[in-house]
């Protein structure tokens, strides 16, 4: 039964592989010409076809798609047009600071996360409780190109306590962190406190309270176990969301990650730079849900 998972998740991932780089093909040779960004606007006609030729631009386009699946089927991922180097050497170099920002936020929206929906849902009713249930549907609500402005303004430029874009050091990382973890901190929160409150409502929570067994007892051994399968659930999916996500904040942030790399690809019109760094990060987020698909299926069996 598991291999026969394990079949399905490999052949769910190679499917997600493929469309990820048919979509990111299409969708960049809408944008235009790359060779015009790259020529002089009074450039002879004959040397802009030239380099289309060089560059393997002026074939149809279904023959350059087939030579772009044949280069990934070799793992080349191509050349970049506007830093003159392998597409792979420059993700690699940028990869470390997108996995710990992705890192630092999902750290952040775990511990502040599920404290604050554990807490929410053990003084349901409370002041606490509603501060908390206000503060996550804010937290969602509040778009986070504007969430990190904002913290920019506040710890940046009045405060200055903390740096405000670039990398070097922890302290460069609260900011971006703090902005891409928020989010996701309030919809852990809100997933923590349903599935609390479900869970101690259970016959059995109340007769283990009637044995006289306290309260934290309670809670660690009888309830946390029953409550976690849909909180490690949108955990992992968190964690694979937080690598996607993190375009927006490295570009606010200035933070040199993979993300704000596919930008500056996006906006110089470097087709094979934005096709690697669409096709990697898909690549992470489909070995982490596949991870998480497999470790599902292994803790529960209503799973299989």
């Amino acid at each position: 039964m598991l291999f026969r998972i394990v079949l399905g998740r490999t052949l769910a991932v190679i499917l997600v592989m493929v469309g990820a780089a048919t979509i990111v093909f299409a969708v960049l040779r809408l944008s235009g010409d790359p060779v015009l960004l790259y020529a002089a606007p009074d450039t002879p006609l004959a040397t802009l076809e030239r380099i289309r030729q060089e560059l393997g631009f002026d074939a149809p386009m279904y023959i350059q798609y087939l030579r772009y699946l044949g280069s990934l089927a070799r793992g080349d991922l191509g050349y970049s047009l506007r830093y003159e180097q392998p597409v792979v050497r420059l993700l690699l170099e940028r990869l470390p600071a997108t996995l710990a920002l992705a890192g630092a936020a999902f750290v952040i929206a775990l511990i502040l996360g599920v404290s604050a929906g554990l807490i929410s849902a053990v003084r349901r009713g409370s002041v606490y409780d509603q501060i908390s249930v206000a503060g996550a549907l804010l937290g969602q609500a509040v778009p986070p190109f504007w969430l990190g402005l904002m913290l920019i303004l506040v710890f940046g430029v009045y405060l200055r306590v903390l740096p405000t874009s670039g990398s070097g050091g922890i302290r460069h990382l609260v900011l971006p962190a703090f902005t891409l973890g928020a989010f996701f901190t309030a919809r852990i929160a809100r997933l923590t406190r349903t599935a609390f409150l479900e869970v101690l409502g259970e016959d059995y929570l109340r007769t283990a309270r009637a044995k006289g067994l306290p309260e934290r007892r309670v809670l660690i051994r009888h309830a946390a176990p029953n409550a976690a399968i849909p909180i490690v659930t949108v955990l992992a999916v968190t964690l694979s969301q937080l690598v996607g996500g993190a375009i927006v904040t490295e570009t606010v942030f200035a933070w040199p990650g993979m993300g704000r790399l596919m930008v500056q690809g996006v906006l110089a019109r470097d087709y094979p730079l934005v096709q690697g760094a669409v096709l990697l990060i898909a690549a992470l987020v489909a070995v982490i849900s596949f991870a998480t698909d497999l470790l599902y299926a292994a803790v529960d069996p209503r799973a299989r």
